[in-house]
């Protein structure tokens, strides 16, 4: 079970750097579903899922900022694609 929740909780950190909100919990049920709230007490935002679709839906919440792209990177793409 650890490495499905270190999957989870990394999931949740990433959500909570992007959108800056650090309420966000995420709790396990006995049956081993994820669920995700927007602090401790509150309601959770979805229904318990498995792990995949629990990570989905978080990193479905607050898309990624864009990566940044050097000139390099851009000139090593051309050659590349050459």
């Amino acid at each position: 079970m650890s490495g499905r929740a270190t999957k989870a909780t990394s999931a949740v950190d990433r959500l909570k750097r992007r959108t800056g909100n650090q309420k966000y919990s995420m709790s396990v049920t006995g049956g081993g579903h994820f669920f995700l709230s927007d602090g401790a007490g509150n309601p959770p935002l979805c229904a318990p899922m498995e792990l995949d679709d629990f990570v989905a839906f978080v990193n479905g919440i607050e898309p990624p900022a864009p990566k940044r792209v050097s000139k390099l990177d851009i000139a090593f793409e051309k050659q590349l694609k050459k």
